[in-house]
């Protein structure tokens, strides 16, 4: 069960990884004699400086019992929080004060059924440009947000 949620949280974050190429190979300019594509610019300038590339932040994914569902998003907290999360503002500042560290998530605190609907979590990526991998399988929903609040709340 395990192995196969990581192979789907490896493929969405290759996907998630190849819309930014796409982006960059699509807006390039055709070659034409004469014309410098603004990606070759600082090979051309020995004095430019290359674009600082931003920090990837945190690739959260979110799967169904026996992976019958999985959806993942990304989570940018550096330098300030952005991406398609829907709460990244809620997740950024959980995770500061856990300090990047997904187990330590104080989490919303509220009464759970004991029924058993298991959903398995993943974090990989950087927070604050540390690495981070991590992933942990809870009973049910409930109980994820019992644990982690807004940070899996996509």
């Amino acid at each position: 069960m395990h192995r196969s949620a990581a192979f789907a949280a490896a493929a969405l974050l290759t996907a998630a990884a190849a819309v930014p190429a796409a982006a960059s190979s699509a807006s390039r300019v055709p070659d034409r004699p004469g014309t410098v594509a603004a990606a070759e610019l600082p090979e051309l300038i020995p004095d430019a400086a290359p674009a600082a590339k931003p920090a990837r932040g945190l690739f959260l994914t979110l799967s169904g019992s026996e992976n019958t569902w999985i959806r993942g998003v990304l989570l940018h907290c550096t330098p300030v929080p952005a991406g398609p999360h829907p709460e990244a503002a809620a997740a950024c500042a959980a995770l500061d004060a856990a300090r990047g560290d997904l187990d330590r998530l104080s989490g919303e605190r509220h009464p759970c059924t004991k029924q058993y609907d298991p959903v398995t979590v993943s974090a990989t990526g950087a927070w604050r440009g540390r690495p981070t991998a991590w992933h942990k399988t809870f009973a049910n929903a409930c109980e994820l947000a019992v644990a982690t609040g807004a940070v899996f709340r996509f």
